[in-house]
């Protein structure tokens, strides 16, 4: 991983630079891991360890939502001039498909039924990608602190747990690559154009925002409807059994999300709206909610 000078000041790599595109780029060339997944050992799970598996309900929107930021993230690479960041987005399109043939892997080994469906065209590529990044912020925050949950709990066997990972320190890196590569896009537009991009980047934010609050209230009730029911990462501490509060859940997400952002170049910017929101609400919210 990248290492930080210990005398560094961050505010000398003006965001948007040369330094700061190389250094985006050379981080994420950097951090890569080689790994096949069609080529894993999958533990050997006990009866009940199974049938908690098995009986997860998230499975199929966890298959939609890669096939839509795999084939999105791996067109969008098209959209950059610099060589070298279409290069690192084109890596983490394939590191996004790799996630995909994880999932494709995993439910066939241990005979889950997914349908697996046609890969996504992008309608509109460079919205399709915002919409996609901004949503992986969201995703990811939530998803490291169930990913600890799920660790501690002994839940799952700690030898599944250790093959997924990989795939958390790829979504630690990817909402780190985007929330650098969006303020990279923005400072390359001419300064008129920039107040529709923060716009268009503003109101993608809002329907995540409300996306992920009406998930919030339903608490991912079996009545909810199905644009609730996919923000999956937000409500699947109920379904792998850890006995924790939505306060609790925050705590951890946040706990979380530091140390694994503290492992990466301090000089690049961090993603601050989600862990905002969650500090906000952790403050606010009665423990035992």
């Amino acid at each position: 991983m990248s290492a930080v000078p210990a005398d560094f000041d961050a505010a000398t790599l003006p965001p948007g630079s040369p330094e700061h595109k190389r250094l985006l780029a050379r981080f994420f060339f950097d951090t890569h891991v080689e790994y096949d997944p069609e080529h894993i050992a999958w533990p050997t799970l006990s009866t009940e360890e199974h049938r908690r598996l098995t009986g997860l309900p998230f499975w199929q929107e966890a298959v939609s939502t890669e096939n839509v930021t795999s084939n999105t993230v791996t067109a969008a690479a098209a959209l950059e001039s610099d060589p070298e960041l279409s290069r690192a987005i084109a890596l983490q399109g394939f590191e996004e498909q790799r996630h995909a043939r994880l999932l494709a892997a995993l439910t066939a080994h241990y005979g889950i039924p997914i349908e697996f469906p046609r890969p996504y065209t992008p309608h509109k590529l460079e919205d399709d990608f915002l919409f996609a990044g901004f949503g992986e912020c969201f995703d990811s925050f939530f998803a490291f602190g169930l990913f600890a949950l799920a660790r501690e709990s002994g839940y799952f066997p700690a030898a599944l747990v250790t093959v997924f990972e990989p795939v958390m320190e790829e979504e630690v890196r990817h909402i780190l690559f985007f929330v650098n590569w969006v303020k990279v896009r923005r400072l390359q537009l001419p300064w008129w154009k920039r107040p529709a991009f923060r716009a268009r980047c503003a109101w993608i934010i809002l329907k995540q925002v409300a996306s992920r609050a009406q998930t919030a209230r339903t608490l991912g009730g079996g009545d909810a409807p199905a644009a609730t029911r996919e923000n999956f990462t937000l409500t699947a501490h109920q379904d792998i059994g850890a006995p924790v509060t939505l306060h609790g859940l925050l705590g951890k997400c946040l706990q979380e999300n530091d140390r694994r952002m503290a492992h990466y170049d301090a000089r690049l910017l961090r993603p601050r709206l989600v862990p905002a929101i969650a500090r906000a609400l952790y403050r606010v919210l009665p423990k035992r909610l």
